[in-house]
C-alpha cells in the first residue's frame, strides 16, 4: 500500500514537472537560443568594452577592391538609450523590440580621411520579435530610408569632430535573428564636409556607383567595420553560451 502511494506520488510529481516544463517554454523551444538570447541581452555590461569595440580593427579586404582596411578608435561612447544614439524614427522602429541599451564607438581609418561610427542595440526581443523585425526590414527595405539613419558620435580634438548629421554619408543597419542585437554604423568624410543624399552602403558599394560616397568607400567602411564588431559579438556570445554553468 505504501508503495502504491509512492508510485502515485512520483507520477504527479513528473506530471506537474513536465506540465510547468510545457507552461514556461514548449516542447519544441531551443534551450541553445535560450540562452543565447539571456547571454545577448546582458553582453553590453558582461563583455569588456575592448572585445565590444577593439581599439584597431582589422579589415582584410573589406575596401573596394577587396583592400585591406584597418579601423583605429578614437572613442567609445556612454551606455546610451535609442532615443540619445538614434533619430526618432529609427528609435520608433526599434521601439517593438524593446530597445535597452545602445553601445557605439568611433574609428577612423588608416589615412585619418575618413571616420565611421559603429552602433549595437540590445533589445529585450525573443527571437520571434527579432525575426518578424529582420523580415520587416527586409521587406520594407528599411535598411535603405535616409529617415532611419544612426546618429554620428563626434569625437573632440580627432578627426571625428566635426562628424555630425550632416556629415553622415552612407550606413548600414543589420537586424540579427540569434541574438537580440541590432548592429548599425554610419560614415562620413573627416574634414566635416555635408553630404546632401547619404546612401545605403549596399548601393554604394554596388559596381559602377559614382557618388562621393561610393568613390570614397564609404560604403566599404560602414558595412566592413559593421560586420567585423557584429562578428565579434556573436564570438563572445557563443563563447559565454558554450560554457558550463
Amino acid at each position: 500500500m505504501a508503495a502504491g502511494v509512492c508510485a502515485v506520488l512520483g507520477l504527479g510529481l513528473i506530471g506537474g514537472a513536465a506540465a510547468g516544463s510545457w507552461l514556461i517554454g514548449g516542447s519544441d523551444d531551443d534551450p541553445a537560443a535560450r540562452n543565447a538570447y539571456t547571454v545577448g541581452q546582458e553582453a553590453w555590461h558582461s563583455v569588456p568594452v575592448d572585445s565590444l569595440f577593439p581599439r584597431t580593427v582589422k579589415g582584410e579586404g573589406a575596401g573596394p577592391g577587396g583592400a585591406d582596411r584597418v579601423w583605429t578608435r578614437l572613442a567609445v561612447a556612454p551606455d546610451s538609450d535609442c532615443a540619445t544614439a538614434l533619430d526618432p524614427l529609427l528609435a520608433k522602429t526599434l521601439r517593438t523590440v524593446g530597445c535597452a541599451h545602445v553601445l557605439r564607438a568611433t574609428y577612423r581609418d588608416a589615412t585619418a580621411s575618413n571616420v565611421t561610427t559603429v552602433g549595437l542595440v540590445f533589445t529585450e526581443a525573443d527571437s520571434a520579435a527579432m525575426r518578424a523585425l529582420s523580415a520587416r526590414f527586409a521587406g520594407e527595405h528599411l535598411d535603405r530610408r535616409t529617415d532611419l539613419l544612426p546618429r554620428t558620435y563626434p569625437v573632440k580634438g580627432t578627426p571625428a569632430a566635426s562628424f555630425g548629421a550632416r556629415q553622415r554619408a552612407s550606413w548600414s543597419v543589420h537586424v540579427l535573428t540569434e541574438i537580440p542585437v541590432v548592429a548599425f554604423a554610419v560614415s562620413g568624410f573627416a574634414d566635416g564636409r555635408t553630404t546632401a543624399s547619404p546612401q545605403p552602403a549596399a548601393q554604394a558599394m554596388a559596381s559602377g556607383a559614382t557618388t562621393p560616397a561610393a568613390q570614397a568607400g564609404l560604403g566599404h567602411e560602414a558595412k566592413g567595420l559593421a560586420d567585423r564588431v557584429e562578428r565579434a559579438l556573436r564570438t563572445r556570445v557563443a563563447d559565454l553560451t558554450e560554457q558550463p554553468r
